[in-house]
């Protein structure tokens, strides 16, 4: 039976790959978002024939109608569109691929339209991961993890019980500074910063995985989705990027997910899960491969991963303004407004700043922290 999804972030770096495995598997695609890029959307569009599309910025999705307007394509805009897609769609599967902060309110669209959360956006979780999670339960909607090391772990998790779980590995790549000093940090620039080894992801993915922000942020989804403590959550540096991650139980056992390093089979799991089906990416060559590393992480350098599991014993807007304070500082680092090494330094005083958010629970207060994050991070960018 032809599986319909919808893809929302359609012509990011994971979009793109969701919809290359929807032509190589046969998928229909029903609904389809993206934030401005127009062109991007409309080839989509005419491949796919999804029944609406949606463009996050209202100007995009005026052009976006007119290009369209010789087809059948309902052409929706602003935020408020996209949850009307969601919702409106006959998909069974979502794929999440959003970026950033805007993706938490099209999570929320998914689980109430019923549909499985195939999820790459990452910060649904850590700027709501409670409310996400109790909802999805509330509404019987399986969230599967389409982020690497997640999906890694999701698949090393069906060889135990969850009180036999001892640590989560998640590995990580080391960005393109592993090995660096603090002094060598200082003068990397944007171009060094968007040269990743291993991934080809988009250029705020690129630079968080360079200050392992990333990482943060992959420790906060994974005590979300996996019910498992910060202090049970180990980052293991691993260059090669072929073990994706594994799962170390109670009897030492440590069972782990490798292939090589491609998206597309995140996303086929995500939506054939529980089959597995004829593959969409290359075998894995253990022997062309030939050797696996594995080194601990310089906190003394890359602290960020420290912060994040902060924020997750502070709790309450933490993740959220450590989540918004990232995305201002990362964005002044792509307008080459700061350096690279100023990153952080933003990032912890916007925390420090916010600690009352310690306190915030409902929707309301924590998009009002992440609000006040955003503007204290601005002014801290404002007065450098």
């Amino acid at each position: 039976m032809k599986k319909t999804i919808s893809v929302l972030g359609a012509t990011g770096s994971v979009g793109t790959q969701a919809l290359d495995v929807a032509r190589r598997r046969g998928y229909a695609v029903d609904f389809m978002s993206a934030a401005r890029d127009v062109r991007g959307l409309e080839r989509a569009a005419r491949e796919f024939l999804p029944t609406a599309v949606a463009m996050a910025d209202e100007a995009a999705a005026r052009e976006l109608s007119l290009l369209l307007s010789d087809t059948d394509i309902r052409v929706l805009s602003g935020s408020e569109g996209i949850v009307e897609g969601i919702l409106a769609s006959r998909s069974e599967t979502t794929v999440n691929a959003t970026l950033g902060e805007a993706g938490l309110m099209p999570t929320l669209a998914v689980i109430e339209a019923g549909q499985r959360l195939a999820l790459a956006n990452k910060e649904s979780l850590v700027i709501a991961g409670d409310i996400v999670t109790s909802r999805a339960r509330e509404a019987g909607v399986e969230i599967i993890p389409v982020d690497s090391e997640h999906s890694a772990i999701f698949q090393s998790l069906a060889s135990g019980r969850a009180g036999e779980v001892k640590r989560l590995l998640l590995t990580a790549s080391g960005g393109p500074f592993f090995g660096y000093t603090e002094e060598e940090i200082s003068r990397v620039t944007l171009a060094d910063t968007l040269r990743h080894p291993t991934w080809k992801m988009g250029r705020k993915i690129t630079v968080d995985s360079a200050t392992l922000m990333n990482k943060g942020f992959e420790i906060i989804e994974a005590h979300h989705l996996f019910g498992v403590p910060s202090e049970k959550i180990e980052v293991v540096v691993h260059r090669e990027s072929i073990l994706h991650s594994a799962v170390e139980y109670i009897d030492n056992a440590v069972v782990g997910q490798m292939s090589v390093p491609d998206m597309r089979m995140c996303v086929q799991y995500a939506v054939d899960y529980p089959e597995r089906v004829a593959p969409v990416i290359e075998p894995l060559d253990l022997f062309e491969v030939g050797r696996l590393t594995f080194n601990r992480l310089d906190e003394s350098v890359f602290g960020a991963p420290a912060l994040a599991k902060r924020a997750i014993i502070d709790g309450g807007a933490m993740p959220a303004v450590l989540n918004a304070a990232d995305e201002v500082a990362v964005g002044a680092f792509l307008r080459e407004e700061i350096g690279f090494s100023e990153i952080m330094p933003v990032v912890t005083e916007v925390y420090e700043k916010t600690s009352d958010a310690r306190s915030a629970h409902s929707l309301d207060d924590i998009i009002s922290a992440d609000r006040r994050a955003r503007a204290l991070a601005g002014e801290r960018i404002k007065r450098k």
